[in-house]
Parts: C-alpha cells; sequence; structure tokens
C-alpha cells in the first residue's frame, strides 16, 4: 500500500472547492491496482483540511455514466492515525456500471464528486485498551476491516488483531503484500488466516469455503481473552457472515461483541415477492432536509426516497437498498414500514430513525428529518 501505511507524513492539499453541504470535489492522487480485478483510488486531502473519518466508515462515490448519475458507496480501506491520504477499494463486478466505470477510466488528477464520509461499523480506539480484534472477511470485504485493523494496531499498544480471510484463490487477495507486511511488523500482535476455495497443492492453509469447522479450529488457534475483552467484525457476502454469526451463536458469543457491515441486501427482493400491504397506500410525506420543508404524494410501491429523488429533491442516498444509511432520517411524526432495516441498530431503530430508501408511509402525517 502507497502513502504512509505507518507512519503519517505532510499531506498535499486540493484546491478543488467542494460543490455543495455533505459533498467533496476531490482530486484522485493515485489509483493502485491491488488484484487484476481490484483498484484502491487514493485522494488528495482538500484545502479546506483534512477529511475527517472512522475505521470502518465509508464514501458515497459520484459519477455520470451514461447520461445519468450513479452513486455507490465503497468503504475506506485507509487508517485515520495512519495513512496520509484517504482511500477508497473498488472490485469489479460483473455488469456493475459503477466499477467497471472506475476500473476503465479513473486516472490521477481526475476529480470526483463524493458524499462526506459516514457509517457505523466502527469501534472506539483507546491506547488502554487490551482486547482481541477478531476479523472475518470475505473477497472485497476486507477493506472495511483492514481499516480497523490499520487503526488498532496503531493506537492500542495492548491490544491484538486477528483477521480470517476467505478469498477464491491466492491471486484474489486483496491487500496480500500489506498484509504480509503487517504481520511481520506485529508478529506478537497480528494475525492472518487465510481460507482459498481453490488452493494449489502446495498450499498449508486451509481449503475450501469457509465453513463452521474452520470458524472454530482457526478460534481455537487464536490470542485467548478475559470474557468480554473480544470483539468480531465480519464484512463479506451474505452466506459467508450467515455461516460466521451462527458459528459466533454456538459458541454462546453476546451479540453486543459481533458487529457486520453488508454489501448487499435482500430489499430488492423483498420488494418485488412480497405483495403490497392494504395500509401502503398513495400518502402525502413531508421531509426535511437541509433547512427546507418538502411535501409530496408516495404512490404503492414507491420508496420515500424514490419519490423524492422524481420530484427532484436532491436527497443524500447512495446505496438504495437500506444497508449504507446515508438517506437515514428521524420519523417525528407517523408510522412507516421498512423494506429493510439492517442498517440501522438497535438504539437508532427505537429512537425512530428510518430509512427513507426503503420506507413506505403508512400514515398521513408521517415527517421524516434527514441530517
Amino acid at each position: 500500500m502507497a502513502f504512509g501505511l505507518f507512519k503519517k507524513k505532510q499531506t498535499e492539499k486540493s484546491e478543488i472547492p467542494s460543490v455543495k453541504a455533505g459533498h467533496l470535489n476531490l482530486t484522485v492522487k493515485e489509483v493502485v491496482n491491488e488484484t487484476t480485478d481490484a483498484i484502491s483510488i487514493y485522494f488528495e486531502q482538500p484545502a479546506s483540511g483534512n477529511i475527517k473519518y472512522k475505521s470502518g466508515q465509508f464514501f458515497t462515490l459520484i459519477a455520470n455514466i451514461n447520461g445519468k448519475q450513479e452513486r455507490r458507496a465503497y468503504s475506506l480501506c485507509t487508517s485515520p492515525f495512519v495513512d496520509d491520504y484517504p482511500a477508497v477499494t473498488v472490485k469489479r463486478v460483473e455488469g456493475g456500471l459503477m466499477s467497471n466505470h472506475l476500473g476503465d477510466n479513473l486516472k490521477a488528477g481526475d476529480v470526483m464528486e463524493v458524499l462526506e464520509p459516514i457509517g457505523n461499523f466502527t469501534t472506539t480506539f483507546d491506547s488502554n485498551n487490551e482486547r482481541h480484534i477478531v476479523l472475518f472477511g470475505g473477497g472485497s470485504g476486507i477493506t472495511p476491516l483492514m481499516s480497523i485493523a490499520k487503526s488498532a494496531l496503531n493506537q492500542e499498544p495492548k491490544s491484538k488483531v486477528s483477521l480470517i480471510y476467505a478469498n477464491r484463490d491466492s491471486d484474489s487477495i486483496i491487500f496480500k503484500s500489506a498484509l504480509t507486511q503487517m504481520e511481520n511488523d506485529n508478529p506478537e500482535r497480528f494475525k492472518v488466516v487465510h481460507v482459498l476455495g481453490e488452493a494449489p497443492p502446495e498450499w498449508k492453509g486451509y481449503k475450501g469455503l469457509l465453513t463452521q469447522d474452520i470458524i472454530k479450529e482457526a478460534l481455537d488457534m487464536l490470542p485467548k481473552m478475559e470474557e468480554g475483552q473480544t470483539e468480531f467484525f465480519m464484512c463479506g457476502p451474505g452466506p459467508m457472515m450467515d455461516i460466521v454469526e451462527s458459528s459466533l451463536s454456538n459458541l454462546n458469543i453476546p451479540k453486543t461483541q459481533v458487529h457486520k457491515e453488508s454489501f448487499t441486501s435482500d430489499a430488492a427482493k423483498k420488494k418485488e415477492s412480497e405483495p403490497v400491504s392494504n395500509e401502503i397506500i398513495a400518502r402525502e410525506v413531508t421531509v426535511i432536509y437541509d433547512g427546507e420543508e418538502f411535501k409530496y404524494t408516495v404512490e404503492p410501491g414507491e420508496t420515500i426516497l424514490e419519490k423524492g429523488l422524481d420530484e427532484d429533491i436532491d436527497l443524500p442516498f447512495s446505496c438504495q437498498s437500506g444497508l449504507c444509511t446515508a438517506c437515514r432520517g428521524k420519523c417525528v411524526s407517523g408510522k412507516v414500514k421498512m423494506d429493510e432495516d439492517e442498517g440501522l441498530s438497535e438504539a437508532e431503530l427505537n429512537e425512530g430513525y428510518v430509512l427513507p430508501c426503503v420506507s413506505h408511509p403508512l400514515t398521513d402525517d408521517v415527517v421524516i428529518e434527514i441530517g
């Protein structure tokens, strides 16, 4: 990895101004090929000051593709404590508009519109902490985990970090060299356990898909801490995370010690397969954003965000599937139905937060405050 993997330096500043509240125009400093189908995009720091973000958060990148604005959320792979320049990692997706556009066209010197970093897949670092952070990653799910690992090793000298990382084959391992370097630099504090679906004959590590047996065996080999001093973070394909969750549940790991980040959602499938509730009829909603109040009618089959965008209201959004929380708002009046609420914590749900991208009004008095 380029640009100060372990030591921050004086950073260059981009003179490109931000375009509007919550948006940044960032200059690309470098595009690094991580694998044959994954790149890391490093951005210059803006002239207004270094971008503030937490390990595990993400940028939303905005690009005009075929005459239409597209937005995608990509996790930051860098650490705010370690790296001079913020970076995201993008893996090509077959048929993916944004990932292929970036992989084919982006170069140093280009300017991208970016939403300021957000996300709840984070943890608080403290030099007095003495814990074991166990990371489970699959494919490009390594991205936010890399950020967390680097920050933990830098900020918590008494803590240990372990990564169980599943990939198709050795050539698919994103950050392979950087992970090896981190192990060499922290032999007593950082351990990587690789799992390869297609391993060469000479491979001595785990082979095949990540299973509960592999997870249990790997955890048995890792450092042991006192009860409550181990935290688990996972990010990767849905089936992989289901296996990890089941394994940790079978080991009686409290849910409060388990954190996950999803890159995909079943919200769209649910929306298509589930019949429309009799409660979901055309209703007027009020959305308050950036000091303005907008009123519009949401039809059955539409989400509150979709209708707002159709009305040319510049509401914040990214994934449009209920995961990234870029559109998060507080429902201060009325009631809504969400197709997906995985992106919100239990505390946020209890406080009335909703995700307009997957929300439908159930009453005639819905008021949502965003931002």
